[in-house]
């Protein structure tokens, strides 16, 4: 007779097994090896440094993360390889229960990799689970749910025991393990829909230079700020990821209307502020309020804005895996310098520390626009970028379909507003027609292009070479 679990396990869809999994996993990595409170609290109650497993493990997991696409080249392999690395960060764990040793460096490596290695999988089961356009969404879930479970799991560390704490991270490990496992996969490899391989490897590149220089003010962050409010356990405790979870949830839900790229800008301005505030404000609990709510909401508005673009890219990628780990190694690779120059703080004083920052930042805000039109020319639906028509002339022109002399004047304002990104019913809308009538449009258009989805009609414009092989939709 099933379990009501395993029950409830068949009900559910492999959306939501998908981002449970993830949320599980990624919460024993946050609040453990990742600079999380568990490490920390271990080698405090064996009176051991932590920074030499700190920096062992994000080399470690930046490997995991950037190798992982080399050899995974299937959905089975990816949830395969996803389940071996889960149960080598289990393994790795164990380690941890007894008093420190060569096995604690050797289980901080394997460890991390292993989690590299499963976050870089995960990649696969985001685009094979969720619609594109629901994929910020599903990244949100995932990255909210693991905050969550890592305060709670921080919260049991510091009040109970780190072993405690230890053991909670691994259950929710086994649970992910077992969600995993539970996820179909099809047989076969994968192929890209899209055939955009330069565009992409240019954009993706930029992006890679934007996330490492704006991760390291979350090196610095880990290293300087949270240090210096080490004596307010209590509230670091709980209060740690609070605005980076708010940030998510409130860009998560934020109408499609609203322009996100302005947050972004937004987020660089609260990092700057989070870094005056370090340097003129006092050591204080409402000091700390101040600093930590802007420094880690933007880190929020952040994170969801490159594991959402990474999202989408997996569709115009052969691999999956190998964009999305790779992608995702910018991330830790920018923290990892920030927390060299941490490591290095001693040597300079707050005031420079701010100038290293706000100096971050400045090229930070000098890159963004550039990232933005890049972007926008290869992920033209996608919510943080710009709409097609606020781009510059000579942008539009790039991305202006060759239009075919057989469509009508009303077939042409149809698939403009389709190679921007809009539904079918916000076509309607825009168009003052019935919803029926845009789909008998873009029925024609894809007729005539002769392809069979939105997805292959904008490859096709990109390209400039309409597929006449393509059967029609049905």
């Amino acid at each position: 007779m099933p379990s009501p679990f395993s029950s409830m396990l068949s009900k559910s869809s492999p959306r939501a097994l998908a981002v449970a999994a993830f949320s599980l996993e990624f919460a024993w990595l946050l609040s453990f090896l990742f600079e999380g409170q568990v490490l920390y609290g271990l080698a405090g109650h064996f009176h051991a440094r932590p920074d030499a497993y700190i920096l062992a493990a994000i080399l470690a997991h930046f490997f995991g993360l950037f190798c992982c696409g080399f050899f995974v080249h299937s959905p089975r392999a990816a949830r395969n390889v996803s389940l071996g690395g889960l149960l080598v960060c289990f393994l790795s764990s164990l380690s941890f229960y007894a008093a420190p040793s060569p096995l604690w460096l050797a289980g901080t490596i394997c460890g991390a990799i292993g989690a590299g290695c499963a976050v870089s999988c995960w990649g696969v089961f985001l685009k094979n689970f969720t619609p594109e356009k629901d994929r910020i969404k599903s990244c949100a879930d995932g990255l909210i749910g693991s905050n969550i479970l890592m305060i709670g799991i921080n919260v049991v560390a510091i009040y109970l025991s780190p072993f405690a704490g230890l053991t909670l991270a691994t259950a929710c490990l086994c649970v992910g393990m077992l969600l995993t496992w539970r996820l179909p996969v099809e047989c076969g490899t994968w192929r890209s829909i899209r055939h955009e391989s330069g565009a992409l490897k240019h954009s993706l590149a930029l992006l890679v230079l934007f996330v490492i220089i704006i991760t390291i003010n979350s090196g610095l962050m880990y290293q300087v700020i949270k240090p210096a409010f080490e004596h307010l356990t209590g509230l670091v405790s709980w209060y740690w990821a609070v605005p980076y979870i708010v940030a998510l949830i409130f860009m998560r839900n934020l109408s499609s209307r609203f322009q996100r790229a302005t947050i972004l800008f937004l987020g660089v301005a609260m990092i700057m502020g989070a870094f005056l505030g370090f340097m003129l404000l006092g050591r204080s609990g409402g000091d700390y309020l101040i600093i930590n709510t802007l420094m880690l909401g933007a880190c929020g508005i952040f994170d969801l804005f490159w594991w959402s673009i990474l999202g989408t890219m997996l569709d115009h990628a052969e691999n999956p895996v190998s964009v999305f780990g790779m992608g995702l190694s910018a991330n830790v690779c920018g923290v990892l310098l920030g927390d060299v120059l941490g490591l290095s703080a001693h040597a300079f004083s707050l005031a420079e520390i701010a100038v290293i920052a706000l100096t971050v930042n400045c090229i930070t805000l000098i890159l963004l626009p550039p990232l933005n039109r890049q972007l926008a020319v290869l992920l033209k639906s996608h919510v943080y970028l710009p709409q097609q028509t606020h781009l510059p002339m000579d942008i539009r022109d790039r991305i202006a379909p060759p239009i075919p002399d057989s469509l009508t004047s009303r077939e042409k304002e149809v698939l403009e507003l389709v190679i921007s990104g809009k539904s079918n019913r916000e076509i309607a809308e825009s168009l003052c027609i019935s919803e029926s009538t845009t789909k008998t449009h873009v029925y024609n258009i894809f007729s005539k292009y002769g392809v069979k989805s939105r997805a292959k009609l904008i490859a096709e414009v990109l390209a400039g070479q309409p597929d006449s092989q393509c059967g029609l939709m049905p």
